[in-house]
């Protein structure tokens, strides 16, 4: 099931990629992801507006590496116009741009851009076909099933994307009005499969190494998105590939998950320096400690850590428990 993923020109050693999450998936957290065995990263969502109006700080998103290769490039925006234009303004930063039209977040919606698109047809055609001429590079999109339950325009999408020259797609089967919860309908990705050329990806609900491959083998779909489920748990690439192998995988110890936060902490100080770097490891410390004796403890004092020394110590007391751990998702905005 795990195989070489080929979107357009660009060719994946395998089809396990990191979704894009708002927020979350910087250069840092890509790294992470990648060390465990993630083939391919997007950024964070970037702003079409901002791109074109502060050009600067928006590129600031696009930080990346040479260890943090092939990258793709997330767009949001509604104008045709001003996603080609950004789209020829990123095309030295990554290997492949994608489209967001399946954030559900009311901030991103409100603007016509996410899920928003999905209640407009021959406005994505529009927008693809802009971007499409506007840059070389592979060119994907991102989408959810429909707006409300029910109003099921995947296929429909799906296969103006593809007619106007889009290399994949990915879709989180959900409708935007679930927005996170209920099940994801994953019969949806069999039917996209079904209906399309290109490469279909899924995403939605792939919490678990097992989770992972019984997408790929249950709907056909060519690759998956792990999102939420690589929150505090970044080894599920290292798991999925293990599992694949040799229908096993070796659970994260407690030991293996405070060297994560170790590496993490570490690159976010090289990143932005000490102050912003505790600021945001508690963040993913409230991910990373979950499912062990004394979790709600270490994220209790994660809270109100306030130096690396602090953090470092929470460390040790993550390192010094027995066991090993199992991963409880929290809620994120998985776009």
């Amino acid at each position: 099931m795990l195989k070489p993923l080929t979107i357009g020109s660009l060719v994946l050693a395998h089809n396990v990629v990191l979704a894009p999450l708002a927020g979350i998936t910087n250069h840092s957290f890509r790294l992470i992801c990648r060390t465990a065995g993630a083939s391919f990263a997007f950024t964070e969502m970037v702003s079409v507006n901002g791109l074109v109006r502060e050009g600067t700080k928006t590129l600031a998103l696009l930080k990346s590496s040479s260890g943090d290769r092939p990258l793709g490039i997330q767009l949001f925006g509604d104008k045709p116009a001003d996603l080609a234009e950004a789209a020829r303004m990123v095309e030295g930063y990554g290997e492949l741009i994608d489209i967001n039209m399946g954030c559900p977040v009311r901030k991103v919606v409100g603007t016509g851009a996410g899920s928003a698109l999905l209640l407009e047809p021959l406005k994505i055609a529009a927008i693809v076909r802009a971007v499409r001429a506007a840059t070389t590079l592979p060119l994907t999109i991102k989408i959810r099933s429909g707006w409300h339950c029910g109003d099921n325009v995947f296929q429909e999408v799906g296969r103006i994307a593809e007619a106007e020259g889009c290399d994949a797609i990915t879709l989180h089967p959900r409708s935007r009005s679930l927005m996170f919860s209920g099940l994801a309908d994953w019969t949806q990705l069999a039917e996209m499969k079904r209906a399309l050329s290109i490469p279909v990806l899924g995403s939605g609900d792939l919490f678990t190494p097992d989770d992972c491959l019984r997408m790929l083998e249950t709907t056909g779909c060519d690759g998956i998105m792990i999102a939420r489920g690589a929150l505090g748990a970044p080894w599920i690439f290292r798991q999925v590939r293990e599992l694949a192998a040799s229908g096993r995988y070796t659970p994260a110890s407690t030991g293996e998950r405070a060297d994560t936060i170790e590496k993490h902490l570490a690159l976010f100080i090289g990143e932005s320096g000490a102050a912003v770097a505790v600021r945001e490891i508690k963040k993913h410390i409230g991910w990373y400690a979950k499912g062990f004796a004394g979790a709600s403890e270490i994220r209790r004092a994660a809270n109100a850590a306030g130096s690396i020394q602090d953090i470092q110590s929470l460390t040790e007391r993550i390192r010094n428990i027995p066991g090993t751990p199992g991963h409880v998702p929290d809620e994120i905005d998985a776009t």
